[in-house]
């Protein structure tokens, strides 16, 4: 597994989760289109953000050592990213609309 296959499928895991969290919490929802994009772009927000710890997808290969733990705390993250993407975006547009 490559570094760069390692960030494909950490964006994945981005887009599937706010899409899911969307899907469950109606009113946190920008449709299919908008959860997508929030998704990648909250998903590579936090990968960078907690990449500096030393969860990047070229630590997690460690020199062609493949690091589990490190794969889980950054799929994890991922997830988290698109979720937190989803309601900061909820939160902005609600800013702008009063």
């Amino acid at each position: 597994m490559t570094g760069t296959l390692i960030s494909l499928i950490s964006i994945l895991i981005g887009i599937i989760s706010s899409n899911a969290f969307g899907k469950l919490y109606e009113k946190y929802t920008f449709g299919f289109k908008g959860n997508t994009l929030i998704g990648v772009f909250g998903s590579i927000l936090f990968i960078k953000t907690f990449g500096r710890l030393g969860f990047d997808p070229w630590a997690i290969m460690n020199n062609g050592d493949f690091d589990g733990f490190r794969l889980t705390i950054n799929l994890l993250v991922s997830a988290l990213g698109g979720f937190f993407g989803l309601i900061l975006a909820k939160i902005i547009q609600n800013k702008f609309n009063r």
